[in-house]
């Protein structure tokens, strides 16, 4: 990195936290600080529901993602305009109408004080290993790429957060969220431009588009009914809109930034911006990624995008072995570029046969790649060798010009920013809310603000401590979403049951929950099912139960409170 990059990045991180911490500074009361005094426009709350989802992760992996699986991924948002629509008839005006702070305080009106706690602390589980995951995806793979040190990252990454999240709020968040999501557009769309930039002359977009689908990345639908098969149309449109249910539905994090809105139909359009834009920008994110991959069908890529794991063979006794490989991809690389410069040239008649030469090529050299992995983990057992949320990063520091460098780093932790921000605000929240407020009484309006300030602080610590011990997992974007699905599917059907199935009382319902959640733990480590049918299998498996269990208890099931909203 230059001088230049390095004042681009350290430019951007410092203006967005004291540009929060200064627009949000005085807040009074709990309904200041945790609603940010009920007075967002629908473009900041659909703003800042997107920034809350998309985190550096979506930035590092998502392109990585697509890069060598194609851009079948999106389908995962499938469900999403599904299940914003429901939430915008549903949820939204009950939440509004009880003027509640958390999304856990109605369940205490429909069924009871255990009921809500067993729910919050469920969302503190995941919420609180999700916060530490979106600090740690960008800190390791920075690290790995930039030589930095881990531990500080997670540190700087974590305080920085803080600063603003702690001093300023529900209010610090939003406001701070639309500076981020501007440096991300900016930040993506240039590199989009740079891309294409660098392909050859002859290779338009339309030729890069015809490449990329010769390659096979360009099929987005699966219509497969294919259990084994993670992404298909079917497990996005069902799978899918049942985690985007439990997630803006249930989840704190997201249930802040609306309940924010300075009215019902602001908080509404809000939701209805995400529901229109959140498919477009992942294809455009996807599509960034398959760029990438023409991008590298011209030019040299490396045999193993983690140079953390090329460090470890390169020092060790298989260097020699791993080089070998490195040689015999220089010459499929050579090949390959020949080929595809043939292919965008062909007339149709013999683009056929040049497929199947090239989709040869392509498989010898994936074939290479898993031959580096094995050498690598020789080299060292331990060594991360899923190298896919490195791709994008390698490109950037090895492509960009000086200056967007450092922009692209802004927007990579700009993102890790403004999720983990919306992360420690709702964490806080439902601490000082769920449990604290409703367990210590008589206490004053600022008493409780300092409470949910010092609650917003540990979590915020907690987080680093849980970035400074994790592991790099799979696919990091795959990772918190699995995290999400072994407890959403049940929180949702905590709420579906709440909303809809009034005969079922708070016995039956705090009994299935515990029930459904262990069940849902057993099935996610047997590998039973895909990670995003637990959210259906979560969420029909807590409503059953608890149909079930109100029949055998009958009235003993425990009554709900008169002040029951629907």
């Amino acid at each position: 990195m230059e001088q230049i990059d390095w004042i681009v990045l350290i430019g951007t991180l410092a203006f967005i936290v004291l540009y929060g911490t200064y627009k949000a500074r005085g807040s009074k009361n709990v309904t200041d600080y945790l609603k940010g005094g009920n007075d967002s426009k629908w473009w900041t709350i659909g703003l800042s529901v997107m920034a809350t989802q998309a985190s550096a992760i979506t930035f590092l992996s998502t392109p990585g993602q697509a890069f060598h699986s194609g851009m079948g991924f999106v389908q995962f948002y499938f469900g999403l305009p599904i299940a914003m629509v429901v939430i915008c008839l549903v949820f939204i005006p009950i939440y509004h109408r009880l003027k509640v702070f958390t999304a856990y305080e109605y369940l205490e009106t429909r069924f009871d004080l255990k009921t809500r706690t067993l729910t919050a602390i469920l969302f503190l589980i995941q919420r609180g290993l999700a916060a530490g995951i979106t600090i740690f995806a960008p800190a390791i793979i920075l690290s790995a790429v930039l030589g930095w040190n881990l531990l500080y990252l997670n540190i700087i990454i974590g305080v920085l957060v803080i600063i603003y999240t702690v001093s300023g709020g529900t209010k610090a968040v939003s406001v701070t969220q639309k500076q981020q999501m501007g440096i991300i557009f900016l930040g993506m769309f240039l590199a989009f431009l740079i891309i294409l930039n660098y392909l050859p002359l002859d290779i338009t977009f339309n030729k890069a588009l015809e490449i990329a689908g010769a390659s096979g990345k360009m099929e987005v639908l699966d219509f497969s009914f294919d259990f084994e098969n993670r992404y298909t149309f079917w497990s996005g449109i069902i799978g899918g809109t049942f985690l985007a249910l439990s997630y803006f539905g249930t989840d704190q994090s997201q249930v802040q930034r609306y309940l924010s809105g300075k009215s019902v139909k602001q908080s509404q359009m809000g939701l209805i911006m995400n529901g229109l834009l959140k498919v477009p920008m992942q294809f455009f994110i996807l599509l960034v990624g398959v760029m990438v991959f023409v991008f590298y069908q011209f030019n040299a890529s490396p045999l193993h995008f983690n140079p953390a794991a090329v460090k470890d063979v390169m020092d060790s006794e298989y260097a020699s072995e791993y080089v070998a490989l490195e040689e015999e991809k220089k010459g499929i690389d050579s090949q390959l570029r020949e080929v595809q410069m043939t292919y965008s040239i062909a007339e149709d008649s013999e683009k056929s046969t040049l497929s199947a030469e090239i989709l040869n090529l392509q498989q010898q050299e994936e074939t290479l790649r898993e031959q580096s992995k094995a050498v690598i983990k020789k080299a060292n057992p331990n060594a991360e060798t899923n190298d896919k949320d490195y791709v994008f990063i390698h490109f950037i520091l090895n492509n960009l010009p000086r200056g967007l460098i450092g922009l692209l780093l802004a927007v990579i932790l700009s993102a890790a920013m403004s999720s983990t921000a919306s992360e420690l605000n709702a964490l806080g929240s439902t601490t000082a809310i769920d449990l604290y407020k409703r367990n210590v009484k008589g206490r004053t309006d600022k008493q409780y603000v300092n409470a949910s300030k010092w609650f917003t602080m540990l979590w915020g610590v907690v987080a680093i401590l849980i970035a400074c011990v994790a592991n790099l997992f799979e696919n990091l974007i795959e990772l918190v979403n699995i995290i999400g699905s072994i407890f959403y599917g049940n929180v949702l059907g905590v709420f579906l049951l709440a909303f809809f199935i009034k005969y079922v009382k708070s016995n039956a319902t705090f009994i299935a929950a515990l029930i459904t959640q262990a069940i849902v733990v057993v099935v996610w480590w047997l590998d039973v099912m895909p990670y995003l049918w637990l959210n259906l299998f979560g969420c029909a498996l807590v409503m059953g139960i608890a149909v079930l269990l109100q029949v055998v208890l009958g009235n003993t099931g425990g009554a709900h409170s008169s002040t029951t909203e629907g």
